[in-house]
C-alpha cells in the first residue's frame, strides 16, 4: 500500500477564523476547547478505503437544513493525487445527508493556500422522510478517499492555487 499523504490540524488562528465564519457567537474559550478536541481523519478498519472526518461540534439538521463545517483539518499529499470527499455511507443511506457540491475535491496544492488548506464541508439533510440528523461532536460525517490521477500529454497548466472553493476560476 502506498503512503502518499498525511493529515494535520490547521493552526488555531485559522480554525478560529473558520468557525467564527460558519458558526457565529461561539466564545473564544469554547473555540479553544473545540480546537483541542479535533481528531485527525482515520480509517475504521484495515480494509477501509475511506478516512472518516469527524464533526468538531454537535450538529442537528432538520430536513432541508444546511450547515458549513470547518473541520480544522488540512492534508499534505504527493503530487498527482487527490482526496475525494463523500458523505459517510450510512448517513447518506439513512438520511440522504449530502455534500452540497456532491463530491469534494482536495487537490495536492491546496495545502499551500493562505488558508492553510483548511478543509470545509457544507452538508444538507435532504431527507424526504422528515428525519432529523443529529451528530455528536466527534461523530464521523464524511469520508475521504485518495486517488491517483493523470494529465493529458499536452497539458501545460502553470497556475498557482491560493484559496479554496472556486479559487481557480
Amino acid at each position: 500500500m502506498q503512503r502518499i499523504a498525511q493529515f494535520f490540524k490547521v493552526s488555531f488562528s485559522q480554525f478560529e477564523k473558520g468557525i467564527r465564519d460558519c458558526i457565529p457567537g461561539i466564545p473564544e474559550e469554547s473555540i479553544r476547547e473545540i480546537y483541542e478536541g479535533i481528531s485527525l481523519p482515520k480509517r475504521a478498519t484495515r480494509g477501509s478505503a475511506g478516512y472518516d472526518f469527524f464533526t468538531p461540534v454537535s450538529i442537528s439538521l432538520k430536513p432541508g437544513e444546511t450547515i458549513k463545517i470547518p473541520t480544522g483539518i488540512r492534508v499534505k499529499m504527493e503530487e498527482n493525487w487527490v482526496l475525494k470527499l463523500y458523505p459517510r455511507s450510512g448517513l447518506g443511506f439513512k438520511y440522504r445527508l449530502q455534500l452540497n457540491n456532491t463530491v469534494g475535491i482536495i487537490d495536492s496544492d491546496y495545502y499551500y493556500s493562505d488558508n492553510e488548506g483548511h478543509i470545509f464541508s457544507r452538508i444538507t439533510n435532504d431527507s424526504n422522510e422528515g428525519r432529523e440528523v443529529c451528530l455528536n461532536r466527534g461523530d464521523g460525517f464524511m469520508q475521504g478517499i485518495f486517488l491517483e490521477y493523470g494529465i493529458t500529454v499536452d497539458d501545460e497548466a502553470d497556475g498557482i492555487r491560493n484559496g479554496g472553493f472556486g479559487s481557480t476560476g
